[in-house]
């Protein structure tokens, strides 16, 4: 026979069980970028971090990468609410809001835009604009550059064809280049067949797509930072009880906290990598190298103001070294 307390303490647990169960929320989560890449690599192991330490609080449910949304979806799946948070860089939502590209024109690392005013400011436009939360950023120190198959001794790329992405489409206009849109899985198919002399890419990630076996040169330095950050729809950030969302924020800041030495180890291991597989490096000299700097923040911030002015002036002021 089961005595009185026993069946007491069973449904007071039962109860606290139920309880604990009503307090915790599961988020659904995307990425825009592939599953197999080092970008998700690492939001998985941030996600299963999440989920150990908030059990009966904050849970993440990764849905998947492009096969679950595509790439250029993201953006609205957040904004309407269809998924709830999203891993992506602003170039692949700029159809939700064009300030979105601009987060590669920033200068300064993400822990100071938190004390300047800058994160506030991205927030307000993001709030406004997308109905999406800007909660942080997972990559920064992530340089873009030029990669080809021919030799330059110039910041001149006239007469050379470039694949691209709206990331550096003006720049690489402003210097001359033929640019051509492809999607990546086309790209080794067009540098073998002579299709295009190059493209555009961050530091990382061109062995995840085997380029680096038709690639001879890289110029240094590179451009712009390449951006990926974790977006939230609003509504549902707003829905989130007080304890959830200073979790949730706590968890974001972790994240950021690695982002020095995580990109910096990142930089020197890729940039071995590609001097082992024989890619050259292609170094202007001061005036040259100022020339070409300089074409590219002028082509980004011109876009920038064309776009969305008094965000582009705030924006500048506040991340420009």
């Amino acid at each position: 026979m089961i005595k009185p307390w026993k069946l007491a303490a069973g449904a007071a647990l039962a109860a606290a069980s139920l309880s604990v169960s009503a307090q915790e929320i599961t988020l659904r989560m995307v990425s825009a970028f592939a599953e197999n890449g080092y970008y998700v690599q690492l939001l998985q192991k941030w996600i299963a971090k999440v989920n150990a330490e908030g059990r009966g609080n904050v849970q993440i449910n990764f849905i998947g990468g492009p096969k679950a949304i595509p790439t250029f979806e993201v953006g609205n799946a957040v904004k309407t609410g269809v998924v709830d948070m999203g891993l992506s860089t602003g170039a692949f939502y700029t159809n939700v809001m064009p300030e979105a590209d601009f987060l590669k024109l920033t200068q300064i690392p993400i822990a100071e835009q938190r004390k300047n005013g800058a994160f506030a400011a991205i927030n307000e436009v993001w709030n406004k604009k997308a109905n999406m939360a800007y909660l942080g950023r997972m990559v920064e120190n992530q340089p873009f550059h030029v990669y080809l198959t021919k030799k330059v001794d110039k910041p001149d790329l006239t007469g050379l064809k470039i694949r691209i992405t709206p990331v550096y489409r003006d720049f690489f206009q402003a210097i001359g280049a033929n640019v051509v849109t492809t999607p990546p899985g086309e790209v080794y198919t067009a540098l073998e067949r002579g299709v295009v002399d190059g493209y555009g890419w961050p530091i990382g990630g061109i062995f995840d797509l085997n380029w680096q076996e038709k690639t001879k040169y890289r110029i240094d330095p590179g451009f712009y930072d390449a951006e990926v950050s974790i977006i939230m729809n609003l509504d549902k950030f707003k829905a989130l009880k007080p304890a959830q969302r200073a979790y949730l924020e706590k968890q974001i800041l972790a994240l950021e906290a690695q982002n020095p030495t995580i990109w910096k180890n990142y930089t020197a291991e890729e940039t071995a990598r590609q001097e082992k597989a024989g890619i050259q490096v292609i170094k202007f000299d001061a005036a040259g190298t100022k020339k070409y700097i300089d074409a590219a923040y002028d082509a980004g911030w011109a876009s920038a103001f064309k776009a969305s002015p008094d965000f582009a002036k705030k924006l500048k002021t506040l991340t420009s070294n």
